[in-house]
């Protein structure tokens, strides 16, 4: 009974952290902090925290392999660029339509572990996609949005993060050998600090920035953008496979959404409400037919 609903649920719980963050972001700027002080301080915190984690439990790092270290320099690097480009493609896009062109990582992610695994989608799978594309338009209120006014980089950066979200996804769903969770963790958070430093604002670590309240949004950014993502996704995304990963994420959206109108104020239309119930729709169906598959089989065993 536990593989068939703690690790789905554990994905669930990742993906809702994630969608927190937009708003925390939003909070910061209204205290007078610009976005990409907002998610430098994120990659700050989330190092800091990993640190901590790894000095309590572990303190010293396995022996890696060559693969072992491309593979998760390269998910920390995914990790880092799927911030990087989705802020810059705020720039230029609406943020209800910054939020669709991130959403089409359920899709892509999809199609990516089909090519690695060389197989077709199913047509659960399929149907899943149908719901949580059709939700997403809906849910995120860009019905009446004006598309052609839109500076081409927009569409660039916004599909970018989909893209390395999904990359990241994917990487995630496979297991490091001798590496442990926390310690991947903080590895990925090293990467990413790196990465991210050099493109976004390095400076808040020595221009007071962080003293004068900066770290408190830090703080809960790195909990839920660094810390929870990354140590459930890495326990759970090798159990529940590349295919069914990205569909479960969708669950980032509604969070989003929901969040932001507890927090912000925003307005909450029918159709988005209507949206997100597609969309949870089509997170569920996968895991309830799975289910159903293996009841079944339970059944016949017996």
């Amino acid at each position: 009974m536990k593989a068939t609903w703690i690790y789905p649920l554990m994905i669930v719980i990742a993906s809702s952290s994630y969608g927190i963050l937009s708003t925390i972001v939003k909070v910061a700027m209204q205290h007078g902090f610009t976005s990409s002080e907002a998610i430098t301080s994120q990659y700050v915190f989330g190092f800091l925290l990993a640190l901590v984690l790894f000095i309590a439990t572990q303190r010293t790092l396995p022996k890696l392999t060559k693969s072992s270290v491309l593979f998760l320099i390269c998910a920390g690097t995914l990790t880092a660029f799927t911030g990087i480009v989705y802020g810059h493609s705020l720039n230029y896009l609406p943020a209800s339509l910054a939020v669709v062109m991130l959403f089409q990582f359920t899709w892509i992610g999809l199609f990516m572990d089909c090519i690695i695994k060389k197989r077709f989608p199913s047509r659960i799978e399929l149907f899943s996609l149908a719901f949580l594309l059709a939700g997403t338009i809906l849910a995120a209120g860009i019905i009446d949005v004006d598309l052609s006014q839109i500076a081409w980089q927009g569409w660039v950066f916004g599909f970018a993060a989909a893209f390395s979200f999904a990359g990241f996804l994917q990487i995630n769903a496979r297991p490091v050998e001798g590496v442990t969770t926390i310690g991947r963790t903080f590895i990925l958070s090293i990467v990413s600090l790196i990465v991210v430093s050099i493109f976004l604002s390095p400076e808040i670590i020595w221009n007071g920035q962080l003293t004068a309240g900066l770290w408190k949004f830090g703080f809960v950014l790195g909990l839920f953008g660094i810390i929870f993502p990354i140590l459930l996704f890495s326990i759970a995304a090798p159990k529940v496979g590349g295919g069914l990963v990205p569909i479960l994420s969708a669950v980032e959206l509604p969070v989003a959404i929901i969040v932001s109108v507890i927090v912000l104020k925003e307005t909450l239309t029918v159709i988005q409400i209507g949206g997100i119930i597609l969309v949870l729709i089509g997170m569920m169906l996968p895991s309830y037919f799975a289910g159903r598959k293996q009841r079944m089989i339970s059944s016949s065993v017996e």
